[in-house]
């Protein structure tokens, strides 16, 4: 990776930093699973671990606001990291350290999987006037979350025509990425990690994308149990969440056919379930 916190430029750090930062011959650094968008390392020192997350590869994300949208959700109480610092390393590149809160959720049971909901819930609830002067970027919908949709007919056509029918309100923080890789757990606390798609966005959305998520590559037994959960504290209707899950899986497809999306081993199948059970989208024929 070629990063230590020594060498990074921190633009915005906290009093943790000045502590590693006086002890940094003595810290351990450990490649973790890198993502799409960033490499990750874990630094220890003697009492706690850190993460230090690096964008050199393509994404190129506003790393400032992540910083600071963590800082105000973690002091609300909301489950996510808390933030240490963000800064440029001698690279040019963007570069932020949270602490460690874990590894990613793998097994589930049905507390788990309400609590995860419940969490989901949580940060949609959190409004934006007590985000203080913070100013979340706000995108347009299908630019954003379908980047080159129009090159697919058949998926256009159908993503127009559902946004047509739900206009989309942009007026809540989201995740934009929730799902269970972005989820971690330590002595039975779940955190909330990768907010590089944190954003003022629809709720209805993330919750659809997350709740597609799980009937894809976990089972439609727990994604039943986050979809209840989620909707004791929502006054999402079902026809609303029938036209979101239906972009979701749009979104799904556009992602498969550019290879930007887990593939596993039955989620050709369970996406075909999704559709054919989605009033939406089971008259519509897509070349999966």
């Amino acid at each position: 990776m070629g990063t230590s916190i020594g060498n990074v430029n921190w633009i915005e750090k906290n009093e943790m930093m000045d502590a590693l930062l006086k002890q940094e011959d003595s810290l351990t650094t450990q490649l973790m699973e890198q993502g799409f968008e960033a490499e990750v390392m874990k630094i220890g020192s003697l009492k706690e671990s850190f993460v230090l997350k690096v964008w050199n590869k393509s994404s190129k994300p506003d790393v400032s606001v992540q910083f600071r949208l963590l800082n105000v959700l973690f002091e609300r109480g909301v489950s996510v990291s808390k933030p240490v610092g963000w800064g440029m390393n001698p690279n040019g590149e963007q570069v932020l350290l949270t602490t460690f809160d874990g590894t990613p959720v793998t097994s589930m049971n049905k507390k788990k999987m309400t609590d995860i909901a419940e969490i989901l819930s949580s940060i949609h609830q959190t409004l934006v006037n007590e985000i203080g002067n913070l100013h979340l970027p706000k995108y347009d919908f299908i630019d954003y979350f379908f980047p080159g949709v129009c090159e697919h007919t058949d998926l256009h056509h159908a993503l127009l025509s559902l946004v047509h029918s739900t206009p989309i309100k942009q007026e809540r923080i989201i995740h934009g990425d929730f799902h269970l890789r972005n989820i971690l757990e330590a002595n039975g606390r779940y955190t909330v990690i990768d907010w590089t798609n944190g954003q003022l966005g629809d709720p209805r959305y993330d919750f659809a994308w997350s709740l597609v998520l799980q009937k894809i590559y976990f089972s439609e037994r727990y994604a039943q149990v986050f979809r209840s959960a989620y909707l004791r504290d929502s006054d999402i209707q079902p026809k609303e969440l029938e036209a979101f899950e239906a972009l979701a899986c749009l979104r799904w497809i556009l992602l498969y056919r550019n290879g930007d999306i887990p593939k596993g081993s039955n989620a050709i199948k369970r996406v075909e379930g999704v559709i054919i059970n989605n009033p939406f989208l089971k008259k519509v024929e897509f070349v999966l």
